[in-house]
């Protein structure tokens, strides 16, 4: 482990490499688990203001589920999460051309229709967060549906922290991240001469 200001940073996100493969996976992590992804109560504001932007993304089914179970439900955990479709389908998603389920938000935003991306819990993915009182726990989730992002990633050499630059700054900012940048560094050359 590694603190950075208020975060503890598993090795984990260090050392492992990482980089998703749609093609392979097809978008598996919005459609397998057993609760939705965490959001804050201002994401879910900002999504419910934006959901006629990225309403027609959706099945009738999944408009249909967020009509029954709202913009948000609390999970068993007593965490707040995106609703699911059949216990396991994060509402928000959608199936494009080629069978990969993909985010309705995310593409109304790459289509420049609105400024929020997706909850940065989904953006992190698989790194998880969890909050404490005085400090947030960064962990990667290692999941049988991610072997194929696990393979990727080896094969470009890209280590999980420089794949998920752009959503670490999103969460901490840009001089956590330069920190990380130091930190993950230093490691390397300490791991290289042992």
């Amino acid at each position: 482990m590694l603190q950075i200001d208020k975060t503890i940073v598993s090795l984990d996100i260090l050392e492992e490499k990482f980089c998703c493969d749609l093609v392979k996976c097809h978008g598996d992590c919005c459609i397998e688990g057993d609760s939705g992804a965490p959001v804050t109560s201002e994401e879910v504001n900002i999504i419910k203001n934006s959901y006629s932007e990225f309403e027609s993304y959706l099945s009738e089914r999944n408009r249909q589920e967020i009509k029954k179970q709202g913009f948000s439900v609390i999970d068993k955990d007593n965490d707040l999460v995106t609703p699911l479709v059949g216990n396991n389908e994060c509402v928000y998603t959608f199936i494009d051309e080629e069978g990969n389920t993909k985010c309705a938000i995310e593409r109304a935003y790459l289509e420049g229709k609105i400024g929020f991306r997706k909850p940065v819990s989904c953006h992190l993915f698989p790194i998880r967060i969890t909050e404490y009182k005085r400090f947030d726990a960064l962990n990667y989730q290692q999941l049988d549906i991610c072997k194929a992002g696990r393979i990727c990633g080896k094969r470009k050499g890209l280590p999980l922290w420089q794949y998920l630059k752009e959503p670490l700054i999103r969460k901490y900012g840009p001089k956590w991240y330069s920190e990380l940048e130091i930190a993950a560094k230093v490691y390397e050359e300490k791991e290289s001469h042992e």
